[in-house]
């Protein structure tokens, strides 16, 4: 069994009046491939966050590679570095594309420019946009401004081998696009995990068949603040779990409550 890279045990988390984790177990395991799906509004993204160290659980514990963190990742470093990928890019307008994909690196190192230019330009290479680095993220398509977020993502300090991220988080990454550009994001996050070397462990959170069946290992499903069923790619469609059936038959009438 691969061992565990992040643990949240019994984490919560409430928004005013809205408790949107309660008491949530979860377990990313080394070189695994873990999609968390549910319903709008069930607290995907938010676990992102609190994994990612952008937002810290009310209640709970949340352990990366073995060690318990404290507070948020700008507290205390975790011994491990993790790269989020936004839903909407994230990008910055006003910077050019070779800007955006080597920021962390213009801000925080002391690596020339024509240095941190080459290794954006490898980054840009490894997502299929060669010879982009001058453009801005307003003329790109959605995908391509997607895959610019990856690049971005998977940027690192050669001089600091720390700096390479371990854990991918990928936040609805095939969302607003259409079927073709969808099928190219999402054989890219499997390059990125299988053949680049560059991260073998991710979680994405999705509510797209396709990009469930194409880049899950084991899938976790969210409802009402709990995983409330997890299994294999495989095991969608031989579930007897109604909350499974329900959510991806899309049939409105089930234990899911349809808002609205």
């Amino acid at each position: 069994m691969a061992e565990p890279i992040i643990e949240l045990k019994g984490v919560s988390k409430a928004f005013g009046n809205n408790v949107v984790l309660d008491e949530a177990d979860l377990t990313l395991y080394q070189g695994e491939a873990l999609a968390i799906i549910g319903p709008s509004g069930t607290g995907k993204s938010t676990i992102l966050r609190i994994i990612a160290g952008l937002l810290a659980p009310d209640a709970g514990e949340v352990y990366i590679q073995g060690q318990q963190r404290k507070g948020l990742i700008e507290d205390a470093a975790d011994p491990i570095s993790i790269g989020m990928v936004f839903q909407q890019a994230a990008l910055f307008d006003s910077l050019t594309v070779e800007e955006n994909v080597g920021f962390l690196l213009y801000q925080h190192s002391q690596l020339s420019r024509s240095q941190i230019r080459e290794l954006v330009n490898q980054k840009l290479e490894m997502v299929g946009l060669t010879g982009v680095g001058d453009r801005y993220p307003s003329e790109l398509s959605g995908g391509m401004r997607k895959r610019v977020s990856f690049a971005r993502a998977i940027m690192s300090n050669p001089d600091n081998v720390k700096d390479s991220p371990a854990v991918l988080l990928y936040d609805e990454p095939t969302a607003g696009l259409d079927p073709i550009a969808s099928t190219v994001i999402e054989n890219l996050i499997r390059q990125l995990q299988c053949t680049t070397g560059v991260c073998s462990t991710y979680a994405i959170v999705t509510h797209q068949d396709s990009t469930i069946r194409r880049t899950a290992d084991r899938i976790v499903f969210l409802y009402q603040g709990k995983v409330q069923w997890e299994g294999s790619v495989k095991d969608i469609d031989t579930s007897d779990n109604p909350l499974i059936q329900q959510f991806f038959s899309g049939n409105v009438e089930g234990p899911i409550q349809v808002i609205g």
